[in-house]
């Protein structure tokens, strides 16, 4: 992680310390988090196992008639949005935005469908990029009409690439969409903590076990009853594994994301996400 910003200072030298100097915390905590995702890859994966019927299951464990009743909303939508950002030029799909990956559509179908069933009016996401995955909770909000949505995501060092976070959210619903600038690490514990109970938690952000307990173990306290928490590329660490061992009343799956093209980083070439349900009685 050393080697971006130094690459960056180099590049940019005027700018590039101008960025640092104004927030050094959030530079050293971003450094450190990265140093120990780093040194995690070089142990064993975990050897998770998708549910092939995942969609099933999940309408099962929330009461809910099978097959949904609202995937058809989501399949009207995802080629709008997918068709709005590359006529705007914008390349969609797995590394697109630098290193990281849009929400693909296994990922996002599934908060589709949590939102338009739950109708939660607290929703949290780490990660934001290009903004699909954010992009489509709002429009669920609106269809609901009720809701919002808080979405923290530390911008890349590079001006260039800042210009596209949440491009495909664009102007839309900013009475629903609030956006923090900077790492899960330094704003979720106060956010959480001011909007006291939430309804859905949806994690994005830097995919390091250490960072997928920060995030999940804060979100949990404060997740209601009922509430769920959706992870992606659970994968790429143990930290689902974890988790689920350390609350074992939870329900959780397993899930086969759908990206657009293959990921070609991943044992499957697609990747996996997951989902957790908290029961009423936590």
């Amino acid at each position: 992680m050393l080697g971006i910003p130094l690459r960056y200072l180099v590049k940019h030298p005027v700018s590039g310390v101008a960025d640092l100097a104004a927030d050094p915390l959030q530079i050293w905590t971003t450094v450190h988090d990265t140093y120990v995702a780093q040194r995690e890859q070089r142990g064993p994966r975990c050897p998770y196992e998708s549910d092939p019927y995942w969609e099933q299951q999940l309408h099962g464990l929330l009461g809910l008639p099978w097959p949904c009743q609202v995937a058809s909303e989501f399949w009207g939508l995802w080629p709008k949005v997918i068709a709005e950002m590359e006529a705007m030029g914008v390349r969609v799909g797995p590394e697109s935005f630098q290193a990281w990956n849009d929400g693909d559509a296994g990922f996002v179908r599934a908060i589709w469908c949590l939102v338009r069933h739950m109708k939660p009016k607290m929703v949290v996401e780490t990660g934001v990029a290009h903004g699909v995955t954010s992009r489509c909770i709002l429009e669920a909000l609106e269809k609901n009409g009720e809701g919002r949505l808080w979405s923290i995501d530390l911008p890349p060092l590079e001006r260039d690439w800042r210009k596209q976070v949440g491009v495909a959210v664009g102007n839309r619903y900013g009475d629903r969409w609030s956006y923090i600038k900077g790492s899960s690490r330094l704003h979720l514990p106060d956010l959480l903590s001011r909007l006291g109970q939430i309804d859905l938690f949806i994690h994005d952000s830097l995919h390091s076990e250490r960072n997928v307990r920060f995030e999940l173990d804060r979100a949990w306290t404060v997740l209601r009853p009922n509430g769920a928490i959706v992870v992606d590329d659970v994968d790429a660490n143990w930290g689902f594994q974890t988790f689920t061992q350390t609350f074992p009343h939870q329900r959780s799956m397993i899930c086969d994301a759908e990206p657009i093209q293959p990921d070609l980083r991943r044992f499957n070439q697609k990747g996996l996400f997951g989902i957790i349900l908290k029961p009423a009685q936590a």
